[in-house]
């Protein structure tokens, strides 16, 4: 029986060509949405249509209560094995002038939503004695950025966590890992880095393709990546 993984954040660029890769390696996909529930049914249609099996699943990863009735709901019908922590926004500003509002709602969705989704799933992982998780840090997590104290912060916090979650399930055959992506093509960077800064910040000189990263994930969380753990892998084109 396919193993199921389950890719917050599905409904955006970078989490549709994750869920569309891991549908065409033969798994099950739980495609997760919050406030673009259609754009995840267009996903998983678009895998079905293709042959693979996906289905939907709509929470806040903000929202404890609703993450554990949701989660509880998709293992009435077996452990999720592969969980893909994809979810998060951006809301930038200089800390001077950032609002409270803007720290916590990047905060809460990109670390806090981390461990709503993935705490629920860890036992019943647990108990298969073989499990992936691979957390979407960033490049600002790593190296910082400009008006993203916010968002670095998160994402550094995503990788802390990783390391040490990693330790945790270790012996039970299950890896933990984060991905730290630079500018990827997409909505969460289009209109933010325009065709001169990315050839500025990047010595590639382009932004990378969210299939690109997608190809990453899906090594990680194959039996070829069994002995990779508590890492950090970059995906940024040479930027750090």
């Amino acid at each position: 029986m396919a193993k199921r993984a389950l890719v917050t954040g599905g409904s955006g660029d970078l989490g549709a060509a994750i869920c569309r890769r891991l549908a065409a390696d033969g798994l099950q996909v739980i495609v997760h949405a919050n406030r673009r529930p259609e754009r995840a049914e267009t996903v998983a249609s678009a895998i079905r249509e293709a042959g693979g099996d996906a289905q939907v699943v709509v929470f806040d990863v903000t929202d404890t209560a609703a993450c554990e009735a949701a989660l509880t709901g998709l293992l009435e019908s077996g452990p999720v094995q592969i969980l893909i922590n994809n979810a998060g926004v951006h809301d930038d500003a200089i800390l001077a002038g950032m609002r409270p509002e803007q720290w916590r709602r990047v905060v809460d969705v990109n670390l806090n939503g981390f461990y709503n989704v993935t705490q629920p799933l860890l036992l019943p992982m647990m108990q298969t004695r073989w499990g992936r998780i691979v957390n979407l840090s960033s490049v600002a997590g790593v190296l910082g950025n400009r008006g993203q104290a916010n968002y670095a912060a998160a994402k550094a916090g995503l990788i802390g966590a990783s390391k040490s979650l990693a330790q945790e399930m270790a012996s039970r055959g299950i890896t933990v890992n984060a991905v730290a992506p630079g500018i990827i093509a997409g909505e969460m960077t289009d209109g933010v880095f325009d065709a001169d800064r990315i050839r500025q910040l990047v010595p590639m000189q382009r932004a990378g393709k969210p299939e690109e990263v997608a190809d990453l994930v899906a090594f990680l969380v194959s039996d070829r990546a069994a002995y990779v753990s508590g890492q950090v892998i970059g995906i940024n084109g040479a930027m750090a």
